[in-house]
């Protein structure tokens, strides 16, 4: 299923101000964007993000594509916001 989801790794940001971390992916041939929420990262790492939010996306990435797809599969909006609610 990764394969069907590629993660533009020069996109990653930082959005602090809305507390997600935001960047763009492939999926199914399509570029789409995504939000993923603090509180998503705080639920896969235990602990809340302070100026390493970007190292745990990264350190959780695997577990975030699946999230993604799922999600995307979905949510049809310009945004896809990856929340603690979409975790299993």
């Amino acid at each position: 299923m990764p394969s069907r989801f590629k993660i533009d790794h020069d996109s990653l940001t930082d959005n602090d101000r809305e507390r997600q971390v935001e960047f763009t992916a492939e999926i199914a041939g399509d570029d789409r964007d995504f939000a993923v929420k603090y509180a998503v990262l705080t639920e896969l790492s235990g602990d809340e993000p302070e100026n390493d939010a970007l190292e745990l996306f990264e350190r959780f990435s695997d577990e975030l594509v699946d999230v993604c797809i799922d999600v995307a599969a979905r949510n049809t909006s310009d945004l896809v916001v990856i929340t603690e609610d979409d975790l299993e």
